[in-house]
């Protein structure tokens, strides 16, 4: 006789079995420990410390690995407190690998880097790789390894060079001769890795060279840290947890050893859960949690009130109730960091074997490069997939932005995919940047110095009226002149009755060239109605397998294996709607099979091609579906 356990009897029986359970390794990544110098220094001291926060962390949490660092802030470890510490680690069956972080002491909270023409840096920096290398066959440089010092012998080193190409040269000859080369000597099996941080717009300017230094060094790690995305100094989106990591991967394709992701400035619990999961949605081999003592803190919700209370994909009274029994019950403890972080990786290794190759919207966006920061995470926070490459992509759409800028010849690349009879799409800023750089051979549009404040959108892809999509609070555009009939604005805002163009189509050879209008303030893309944001994802992503609908801070993640996973950043659940050339979703966390309504035939042609030996009359499907706040959904397409 099968028996039918209540919803309370089956939570306190997997409260109770997740409670006493050894921690299983992950299916699908690789879990790291980042122990920073003084914690290590603390450990060396404190052997009984060492142990019960091992126990803590251990019991909740599978770690592979743990990077032990020797050098930080001016602080280094005695080599009895790395043999010590390391061994310790080895003993439980962990692997160990080394870590630095080279930063000079004091800063006043801001970053002291050391000064990389000052002989006593030069010698301790040569002095504490020798160290790591010495007690580790593998070691990381944290993502502090970059210069912004200007001091007077910068300053005669640098000479007539720019700031930019004088830093990187300079941590170019760094990395190989201050760090690689005796690290070499001291252990010829030694294995360095280096970290890149979140701030890629600005690395050429700090010294980082994206170009060269995954070529100096055998792996890199990347820097998925994301935070609170609003009143953090940084505004990190949250999609660039997952896009930096596929830039990276793009750029080092595998050697990107894995990403790195901390608690900080995190607002709301969820929020780290996020991080974690977009990481390994972008296919990271392995995840770093920084740092060890973070691990043993208490895992506070924060500030979830509005959706506490919804069936969430971090469900916080869940995540407490299998860690830790209910709090009221005997022998209850309490919840962790640790917890927090099992939880959410155990949701997100779920799918994560399910999913293949990322694919999205490629976007070309060249080293050294800066302007329009950050906009691809912005547009990923709208629901277009991005895929980032540093080299011109082997792809029937390009987006450029106006990072782009930076390639002498990017007005010849774009008119050489035009010919082709493939499609690029520019934003306004990189029309701005190139309208006078032969651009006008190719296109008349033109950015003018007017702004527009947009309340109401239209779509209208040919001749005489339009569809309307709907209103918002006043926007500003730059206004781009077109010729009438030459190019056509098939998304529009209106701005007391005078047109601001969204989208420009114009035609060139055998392809299209479109511009995407960026607001003054790229973020007001948010702020963009439903129907104009399901517009724009039309006409940027035509060959794309899924087109996600609904509003902004919705994103699309997208495989070559016919899986998608979608997430919402969204404080309540959001109505979407899936569509694509498949009738029905499995997904694959429930295993429930849902079937699509068809959606109709006309206009739907150029923005669902249809796939190689498909019948003539195929036809796109729609899904209707909620999104819960700060949730995610995986799906496999089926026929």
């Amino acid at each position: 006789m099968r028996k039918h356990w209540s919803p309370v009897v089956a939570i306190l029986l997997l409260a109770v079995s997740c409670a006493g359970a050894e921690p299983q390794p992950y299916k699908n990544f690789k879990v790291t420990v980042f122990i920073p110098v003084q914690i290590v220094e603390r450990m060396g001291h404190d052997p009984a410390w060492m142990e019960s926060s091992w126990n803590e962390i251990s019991s909740r949490l599978h770690v592979d690995k743990v990077f032990i660092e020797n050098f930080r802030s001016g602080t280094t470890a005695d080599d009895a407190t790395l043999d010590r510490v390391k061994q310790f680690f080895q003993s439980h069956g962990v692997e160990v690998a080394g870590g630095m972080a080279l930063l000079g002491p004091g800063g006043g909270g801001q970053f002291k880097t050391l000064d990389y023409t000052d002989p006593k840096d030069r010698a301790l920096v040569e002095k504490v790789a020798v160290q790591a290398a010495r007690h580790f066959d593998e070691f990381i440089l944290d993502d502090l390894f970059f210069t912004n010092t200007k001091s007077d012998s910068n300053i005669a080193a640098k000479g007539k060079r720019d700031w930019d190409d004088f830093r990187m040269q300079m941590m170019d000859e760094v990395s190989r001769d201050l760090i690689l080369k005796p690290a070499k000597e001291a252990n010829p099996k030694v294995h360095v890795i280096i970290k890149f941080p979140n701030f890629y717009p600005s690395f050429q300017g700090m010294g980082f060279d994206l170009e060269q230094q995954p070529k100096i060094f055998p792996e890199i790690w990347t820097g998925d840290e994301t935070r609170e995305p609003v009143t953090t100094d940084q505004q990190l989106q949250q999609y660039e947890s997952y896009e930096i990591f596929r830039y990276f991967e793009n750029i080092a394709p595998g050697r990107n050893g894995g990403g790195w992701v901390d608690p900080i400035a995190m607002g709301y619990m969820d929020r780290y859960a996020e991080q974690l999961w977009d990481t390994i949605l972008a296919k990271a081999p392995a995840i770093n949690l920084f740092e060890y003592a973070d691990l043993v803190r208490l895992a506070e919700p924060g500030e979830r009130t509005a959706w506490q209370t919804r069936p969430t994909t971090f469900d916080y009274f869940q995540m407490v109730r299998e860690c830790c029994g209910f709090p009221s019950s005997p022998g209850s403890k309490h919840a962790l960091l640790a917890d927090a972080a099992a939880y959410a990786l155990r949701r997100v290794d779920q799918v994560a074997g399910e999913l293949g190759t990322p694919i999205g919207l490629s976007a070309y966006r060249p080293y050294h490069s800066t302007g329009e920061d950050f906009v691809h995470e912005v547009l990923g926070m709208s629901g277009i997939p991005i895929e980032m490459y540093p080299e011109w992509p082997q792809a029937k759409t390009v987006l450029l932005t106006e990072a782009a800028k930076k390639d002498p010849d990017i007005v010849t690349k774009i008119e050489q995919h035009l010919r082709t009879g493939d499609h690029v799409v520019i934003t306004s800023g990189l029309l701005r940047a190139i309208q006078d750089r032969g651009m006008d051979q190719i296109t008349d549009m033109r950015v003018t110095d007017n702004v527009m404040a947009a309340t109401e959108y239209v779509e209208g892809f040919g001749f005489g009226g339009g569809t309307i999509l709907g209103t918002s609070d006043p926007i500003l555009f730059p206004e781009i002149h077109f010729y009438t009939n030459e190019d056509w604005a098939v998304v529009r805002g209106l701005a007391n009755g005078r047109g601001v163009p969204l989208v420009l189509m114009d035609h060139y050879s055998k392809g299209a060239l479109y511009v995407l209008t960026i607001p003054e303030s790229m973020y007001d893309l948010y702020r963009l109605p439903r129907g104009v944001l399901d517009a724009i994802r039309r006409y940027l992503a035509p060959e794309l397998p899924v087109r996600l609908e609904g509003p902004a801070k919705v994103s699309l993640f997208e495989y070559n294996n016919g899986t998608f996973v979608v997430e919402s950043f969204v404080d309540q659940p959001v109505a979407v709607r899936i569509s694509g050339n498949f009738a029905h979703l499995q997904n694959l966390t429930t295993g429930v099979t849902l079937a699509g309504e068809p959606l109709e035939p006309a206009g739907m042609a150029r923005f669902f091609p249809r796939p190689p030996g498909t019948a003539r009359e195929a036809r796109p499907y729609g899904f209707e579906m909620q999104i819960e706040p700060h949730s995610f959904v995986a799906f496999r397409e089926q026929p």
